[in-house]
């Protein structure tokens, strides 16, 4: 046999070569829907005999996918029959808002799993100081339930009140559960998730197993999502993370701005069942929580409607880009976006653009300083291909906005965690909120038009004039903006 292996070991390798290569490229032909992630696997796959198929099989399979899927497997059937009181027909959409948002809520119905409803409030929280009182109130009157997930939640004085308070619910007999993602468990040092852990508290962290170092390919896949929910029946998300930069309180007039929102209604149901799946996840654990049918709607004379979009690398991959490719599309008058980082992909580049050729007014506003100055560059390299179309671009001054709003013709609302960038857009587990409101709309439109008067407009001259080794850095910043 030894005699065998050395004079064939090069057709016994050539083989085995084939055989692995020729597997890994099928799968990830089969399996991959970007046809550039495909094209590029097959040809790591093709030009690295062995090795390319080996990096594959470590990092090229979506097995969080996989794992996801079985956690949430009859989810949305299970919902059905306990949301029909409060969802929302097409045809009412119709009536009160135009058939445009009509076909936009039936995208909605064919690309998410949850549904429109009606019978819900919401409160915008404009400042950390504001949220973070809300928080703290609602969790010292939890009586049976609370489920906190976060990307960040540091342990310095803000999350160590909101900790010390959830730790205190824990003993006064509330049922507890804390998430927080793997990779923004480590921005402080040591870990809040230890404080937990002393106190008894159960606490998990999303793909845990990154922190040992064990699972490294998984690392850029993280949960981005911000939700908190007492009882099953008050939530809060946004795009705030708990930490103190976000808080006058401690960080004084430079403290990071951000915009958080708290709700009643039916829609905090659906916002638990994300986290609590993402807790079946992590631990692999399924809480027996307060059930959907103890929620009671608001008041029916001050409606808002409302719907939970998930979306994630498993079943709800690019459901946040699929939901602003088809907002884009029916928009007729005005489209407001602000975002913290803005690096759409061509496709919602092209949505934008047409959609201002058409007439549509489209005004974007990013930070005049950002806290990610590569991503900012990258941020740059894109401003021709908008402005060139008539798209306007606003330089926001003042602190760091980490917001992130956009409204179509003053009465579609998107709001939540995602960020218009590749990782929001596809790495990101990430939860927003649709919402048909004019009231609502006219809020956020407000937050937009006082940033709009403190900031600069980016013109398509002022751009070129810059300097072309600027203009050179930037662009190649851009070529890894996939990866930022």
């Amino acid at each position: 046999m030894i005699d065998l292996l050395k004079t064939y070991w090069p057709h016994i390798l050539a083989g085995v070569s084939l055989i692995t290569g020729g597997i890994a490229a099928a799968h990830a032909a089969m399996t991959k829907e970007d046809v550039r992630a495909a094209t590029g696997w097959v040809g790591v796959i093709i030009l690295s005999p062995i090795l390319g198929a080996l990096i594959y099989l470590v990092a090229g399979i979506n097995r969080i996918r996989h794992a996801a899927l079985a956690t949430r497997r009859g989810a949305r059937r299970s919902l059905l029959s306990e949301a029909d009181t409060h969802v929302l027909g097409r045809e009412d959409i119709a009536e009160l808002f135009g058939r445009q948002f009509m076909a936009l809520n039936r995208l909605g119905d064919t690309i998410t799993r949850f549904f429109m409803t009606t019978g819900n409030s919401i409160e915008l929280l404009a400042t950390g100081d504001a949220a973070y009182a809300e928080i703290c109130r609602a969790i010292d009157e939890a009586e049976q339930s609370i489920v906190v997930e976060s990307y960040i939640f540091d342990r310095d004085r803000i999350g160590l009140r909101v900790a010390d308070r959830l730790i205190a619910a824990f003993k006064r007999g509330v049922d507890v559960r804390v998430l927080i993602d793997a990779v923004g468990a480590r921005y402080s040092t040591p870990s809040i998730i230890g404080h937990f852990e002393e106190a008894g508290v159960p606490v998990d962290a999303f793909n845990g197993n990154v922190i040992k170092g064990l699972r490294l390919p998984y690392a850029n896949l993280r949960t981005h999502r911000k939700i908190i929910v007492i009882d099953g029946k008050v939530g809060f998300t946004g795009g705030m993370n708990i930490r103190e930069g976000f808080a006058g309180e401690f960080a004084g007039s430079n403290f990071s701005r951000d915009t958080h929102f708290k709700l009643t209604g039916p829609v905090v149901r659906d916002l638990q069942t994300v986290a609590l799946e993402d807790w079946h996840f992590a631990s692999g654990e399924k809480p027996d929580f307060p059930s959907p049918n103890g929620i009671n709607p608001s008041e029916p004379t001050s409606p808002r409607y409302i719907r939970v979009v998930s979306s994630g690398p498993d079943a709800g991959l690019e459901t946040n880009h699929k939901m602003l490719l088809g907002a884009f599309s029916i928009a007729r008058s005005t489209v407001r976006i602000m975002s913290p980082y803005f690096l759409p992909d061509r496709e919602l580049i092209s949505a934008m653009v047409t959609a201002a050729r058409r007439g549509v007014e489209i005004d974007i506003l990013i930070p005049q300083d950002n806290n990610l100055k590569l991503v900012d560059r990258a941020m740059s390299a894109q401003f021709d291909q908008l402005l060139r179309y008539g798209c306007r671009i606003w330089r926001v001054g003042g602190t760091f906005n980490h917001s992130k709003l956009l409204t179509i013709d003053g009465t579609w609302s998107y709001v939540g965690t995602s960020n218009l960038d590749p990782r929001s857009l596809r790495l990101n587990f990430e939860v927003d909120l649709e919402i048909l409101d004019w009231e609502f709309a006219a809020e956020i439109e407000r937050l937009a038009d006082e940033a709009m008067r403190k900031a600069t407009e980016v013109t398509l001259d002022s751009w070129r004039a810059r300097p072309f080794a600027l203009r050179l850095l930037e662009k190649l910043v851009w070529l890894g903006s996939p990866y930022l």
